[in-house]
């Protein structure tokens, strides 16, 4: 096989900006993402032949396959094995969901899942101020039947953690920002594992329920600050849970 191109021949250079020191693989990268971003390739699209592409921009195949993998990695492509890779639509859900490997592994240690767990009482302390100012009624009625929900699974607990789950949902759906949403999935994926070594047990379950009744209280009466208050309550405790089972 002949050797790569470096960074420094000139026939790479005037098809590829390469940075000083960088690959080659991570230009291409960077080189077809343009691509992409331009409309030249539209999502659904295949990418060109790994022949076309060494061609075009004067690379190995080697270089190809690593820009390919690092595109799949990032969401940009999808490769099926024995087809050409496939652009695909911008999901930050699936962005946010790439990270999923290496999160897991952060979270293998309390450290690590602190600092997951810290992200996330954040997040849903800002969120449920928005919701006590700005919620609409069809939100209200999204966290009652949540609540609803939640109440009647108590002691039940699967179901208690899912509808637990639906009804913090709620509060990163209030913004109608997608972020939110593929955020809270995030979480709920990443800290899983932490969740499962957690105590089950009837009284949890409805300490938990009515820190849900109490912080749907505070969103109706439109008190921000007693609603976050409750939040950041409610999950200090979820907390004390989750450190005690590492």
């Amino acid at each position: 096989m002949p050797a790569e191109p470096g960074p420094h021949d000139p026939a790479v250079r005037r098809t590829l900006a390469v940075a000083p020191g960088g690959r080659l693989a991570d230009a291409l990268a960077e080189a077809i993402l343009g691509m992409v971003r331009s409309g030249e390739l539209a999502p659904g699209r295949k990418l060109p032949a790994e022949r076309d592409l060494v061609s075009r921009f004067g690379v190995s195949r080697v270089a190809v396959r690593e820009a390919i993998a690092a595109l799949a990695g990032r969401g940009v492509l999808q490769i099926r094995r024995g087809h050409r890779p496939i652009v695909q639509e911008p999901d930050i859900g699936r962005a946010i969901g790439n990270l999923g490997e290496l999160v897991r592994h952060l979270v293998l240690e309390e450290s690590g899942a602190w600092n997951l767990f810290e992200a996330r009482i954040f997040v849903e302390a800002a969120l449920v101020r928005h919701a006590a100012q700005h919620a609409r009624p069809a939100d209200i009625a999204a966290l009652e039947a949540a609540l609803a929900d939640n109440r009647a699974a108590v002691g039940d607990g699967p179901r208690f953690y899912a509808t637990d789950v639906a009804f913090h949902a709620v509060l990163y759906r209030v913004p109608g920002n997608p972020i939110f949403p593929a955020l809270q999935q995030a979480f709920v994926g990443w800290l899983s594992a932490s969740w499962a070594r957690m105590p089950h047990a009837v009284e949890i379950d409805r300490m938990n329920c009515r820190a849900h009744e109490a912080i749907l209280e505070a969103i109706m009466r439109r008190d921000a600050d007693r609603a976050e208050r409750t939040l950041r309550g409610h999950l200090a405790a979820a907390w004390e849970f989750v450190r005690a089972g590492f």
